[in-house]
């Protein structure tokens, strides 16, 4: 549509799309591999550095445009799942890292010497309830480095990274005033920390999505890889977390204009009793129905990205944005299912792989649920449900 922000930027990525078609996907999702060549065709292009500042070698963009490139690629058959991390990790380190910090990173994640992929927060015994999360980092007596001791799960991308944002409790819940309190981020360097103190565990799922428990046991970071101040983490992560929400809300929007796209064209084409089965409205007004509610969600995608750029809270958008994008492309989904009948079962056709993708967003990176109760409490005033 001739009113979507950024035309140009979405032509140049259409083109880059156009090199890894569904064959690829197709491909990489029945091998459950990586799509290596597709980042890296978006690394060389630049896309995945949109939001770096020009004096550190990225483009010097905002969430706007990094929300673009998401929704693009999943609006050409691919999944952004494999890449996105680097997209919204890079807040936390850009808002709340040190000069040294971001002059030693960003310039190498920018050409893709560096990959900030991944981000570890959710654990198995305490899930969304991140305040209460038990791995530990403990300053050393020589004051030059942490211990780290603990568990992650549901952690992607860690096997494609040399990265990885990580939050860990550095002053005991007992300790602390409130729960928020307390908590670091820490950058870890993989490459010297898996083997090390760090055994990573992949998990197979239903998606082809690269996701892994982490194990770590004594494992030694330098000092100098803290973000900001020690014990106001939760607050750095909470900018990172406004634009995973707000990302995967493109993405979505991407899925679910792909699915309203293809259940279109074989509406129309496919005939059954002498006429296209799109002529019936029983197969045309879920379709539209789709579209009306894609267009809906665009908006406060726009909304929330806009406030995040200009530094503005943002929370309630983001969480919003998600919601309703997550819920619109996987109704897009199921109306594609039905519109291709059992063809839309077949790998061939590519429905039920995009099926299984954007069904994730009903769950991660944050449940409806929990987006729910974000809304009652914090927009709307009802009480505290947990």
């Amino acid at each position: 549509m001739d009113r979507e922000r950024h035309p140009e930027m979405r032509a140049a990525l259409r083109d880059l799309c156009k090199r890894f078609p569904d064959a690829y996907f197709r491909g990489i999702d029945e091998a459950r591999g990586y799509p290596e060549a597709f980042v890296d065709a978006l690394t060389r292009a630049g896309w995945l550095a949109v939001m770096i500042p020009e004096e550190y070698g990225g483009a010097g963009l905002g969430l706007v445009e990094a929300s673009v490139v998401m929704e693009e690629i999943n609006r050409n058959g691919g999944n952004a799942g494999a890449c996105h991390g680097q997209m919204y990790n890079m807040g936390t380190l850009l808002r709340h890292g040190s000069e040294e910090q971001k002059r030693r990173y960003l310039p190498q994640i920018a050409t893709g010497a560096l990959r900030l992929q991944s981000m570890g927060v959710t654990e198995p015994t305490t899930g969304t309830d991140t305040t209460r999360l038990k791995t530990t980092a403990v300053r050393s007596a020589s004051g030059d480095r942490y211990v780290v001791n603990g568990q992650k799960v549901w952690i992607s991308r860690v096997q494609h990274s040399d990265l990885m944002i990580l939050l860990a409790r550095t002053t005991p819940l007992s300790e602390v005033k409130r729960k928020s309190e307390g908590m670091s981020i820490f950058i870890v360097d993989l490459r010297q920390a898996i083997g090390k103190g760090l055994t990573v565990r992949p998990i197979r799922n239903m998606v082809n999505h690269e996701t892994n428990e982490l194990f770590f046991e004594n494992l030694e970071i330098p000092a100098e890889n803290l973000i900001g101040e020690e014990g106001k983490g939760f607050k750095y992560i909470l900018d990172g977390l406004n634009a995973e929400r707000t990302l995967i809300a493109a993405e979505c929007i991407g899925d679910g204009r792909w699915f309203v796209q293809r259940s279109a064209t074989y509406a129309n084409e496919r005939r059954v009793f002498d006429r296209p089965i799109g002529q019936n409205q029983a197969v045309q007004f879920p379709i539209a129905e789709n579209h009306i509610e894609l267009e809906a969600a665009d908006l406060m995608r726009w909304r929330a990205c806009d406030l995040f750029d200009a530094h503005e809270p943002c929370g309630a958008e983001a969480n919003m944005a998600k919601y309703l994008a997550a819920k619109a492309s996987w109704e897009a989904a199921n109306t594609a299912i039905q519109t291709h009948g059992g063809f839309g079962f077949a790998c061939e056709y590519d429905v039920e792989r995009k099926f299984r993708e954007t069904r994730l967003y009903q769950v991660a990176p944050i449940s409806t649920n929990l987006i729910l109760s974000y809304v009652a409490e914090h927009v709307l005033g009802l009480p505290r449900s947990f």
